[in-house]
Parts: C-alpha cells; structure tokens; sequence
C-alpha cells in the first residue's frame, strides 16, 4: 500500500513562511503527478498546487505567487512553499498523488492515495 507522509504544518504569522513536505513510499516515483489540496473547518476540500512527471505545475489561482511545489524524485519527495502566508491560508494540507489515468489537475476525486494531512495555521 503506497503512503504519503506530510510533515511541516505549524502556527506561523501573517507574512511569515512554511514548508511542506511529503514523502511517499512508492517506487518509482517520478512517473506520477501530485498535488497539495487544504480544507479548512466547515469548507470543502480544495486543490492548491500540482506538479507533474515533466516539472510542470498548475497553482490555485489565490496563491500564485506566494506559494511554490517543487518535487525531489531522488528523495521520493514533494514540497510545498509557502510564502507570506494570509490568516485565509489556515487548513489542514494534504498531500496525494493523482490516478495515472488522470489528466485533470484540480479535481479531488482524480486522485487516489491521501496522506494524513499536517495542519496550518496563520494569525493575524
């Protein structure tokens, strides 16, 4: 069973920085494409980044700019930037690898295996 571990949440203030990783125990690895989806308390979950095999990436338009996936395939992992982090940016991230079927970016049913999720929180 392929896992996804995230680690790197934390309380940070409005401005300041985080980075997510997430380690993944399937090999290989760099064939897939995977994203960084958040859900905060009472809203659906919602796509925030996405990187694919070539190093392509496909951004939530609210973050452009500030926040930047990047993938280490040699290290089986997937980072997530984040950058002058806003109060609005607080959720629990989640990590997941999309259905290699699957060509569509955004879309949370299009992905298949979840990690457990680390929290984010930003004060104002």
């Amino acid at each position: 069973q392929v896992q996804l571990v995230e680690s790197g949440g934390g309380l940070v203030q409005a401005g300041g920085s985080l980075r997510l990783s997430c380690a993944a125990s399937e090999r290989p690895f760099s064939s897939r494409t995977m994203g960084w989806f958040r859900q905060a308390p009472g809203k659906e979950r919602e796509f925030v980044a996405a990187i694919n095999w070539a190093y392509t990436t496909y951004y939530e338009d609210s973050v452009k700019g500030r926040f930047t996936i990047s993938r280490d395939n040699a290290k089986n992992t997937v980072y997530l930037e984040m950058l002058n982090l806003k109060p609005e940016d607080t959720a629990v991230y989640y990590c997941a690898r999309r259905r290699s079927s699957s060509t569509v970016w955004g879309n949370p049913a299009e992905y298949d295996i979840w990690g457990q999720g680390t929290q984010v929180t930003v004060s104002a």
